[in-house]
């Protein structure tokens, strides 16, 4: 089977100073879109994140100070950003439970909202962990037949991840060849926020975390008011604290 797409899937790799979405930053964003004709546009940008690069994290990546110096920062380019994914399913690699969190958080922090509502989350590191349990590069030899040269530069590894969930579709007939199917198939069509804090239950958004873990949110908000506060107040992700204040919303609505 080929990968079949009604509209583009925009496939995004970000190299950071570190892993903490919370509180680091971008230093290179690529996506490499996929047009439902099987071209593909790229985009990739240095990104100065307004707070220095830990030596651990340049060590991955290559990428310096020096270099993100007299680069935009991502409050600059946010709306440029938003545009390009615009009417755009998305993938990645861990892309789920890092990429596009970590992406959430910074178009929060620049002050723009981007949703996810109605867009397939195809993560590529899933299937391939529910397939054959390696990494991009294991990925990339095993299913394309190639060597990942430049891998954590951020257009090669996006570039790569494109290439990679192409061979899936083409390998496993039972994984579908639509977005749709493929997050069908690796359990990831219902996510409520990006951090895991909170999971769909029979349709239910619950607590996945702390002492109401497995508890209806809506049940312990009406109950114990004052954990939201005590949660909007906390180290939690942005993006967390925008997905509880939205079943809050829901919440009061449905009282009135």
């Amino acid at each position: 089977m080929k990968l079949q797409l009604t509209r583009p899937l925009a496939f995004i790799d970000l190299e950071t100073t570190g892993i903490n979405i919370s509180t680091d930053r971008i230093v290179e964003l690529a996506i490499v879109k996929l047009l439902p004709d099987g071209n593909k546009v790229v985009k990739r940008k240095l990104i100065n994140p307004q707070m220095p690069i830990p030596q651990a994290a340049a060590d991955i990546h290559g990428i310096t100070d020096e270099m993100v110096k007299d680069a935009p920062t991502f409050k600059q380019v946010a709306n440029e950003v938003k545009q390009f994914l615009d009417n755009c399913d998305m993938g990645g690699y861990n892309s789920n439970r890092f990429d596009v969190p970590m992406l959430i958080e910074e178009f929060l922090r620049a002050g723009l909202e981007f949703s996810t509502d109605g867009r397939k989350m195809v993560d590529v590191q899933k299937v391939f962990h529910l397939m054959e349990q390696r990494t991009l590069s294991a990925a990339y030899k095993f299913y394309c037949s190639k060597e990942l040269t430049g891998a954590h530069g951020a257009e090669a590894d996006a570039a790569a991840t494109c290439e990679v969930l192409e061979a899936q579709v083409a390998r496993y007939p039972n994984l579908g060849n639509t977005p749709e199917a493929i997050v069908k198939f690796t359990g990831e069509d219902d996510i409520v926020d990006f951090a895991r804090r909170f999971i769909k239950q029979n349709g239910i958004e619950i607590f996945n975390f702390g002492k109401h873990k497995g508890k209806p949110v809506t049940q312990v908000l009406k109950e114990e008011p004052q954990y939201y506060d005590w949660m909007m107040k906390g180290d939690f992700a942005m993006n967390t604290k925008q997905k509880l204040t939205e079943m809050l919303n829901r919440t009061l609505l449905k009282k009135s």
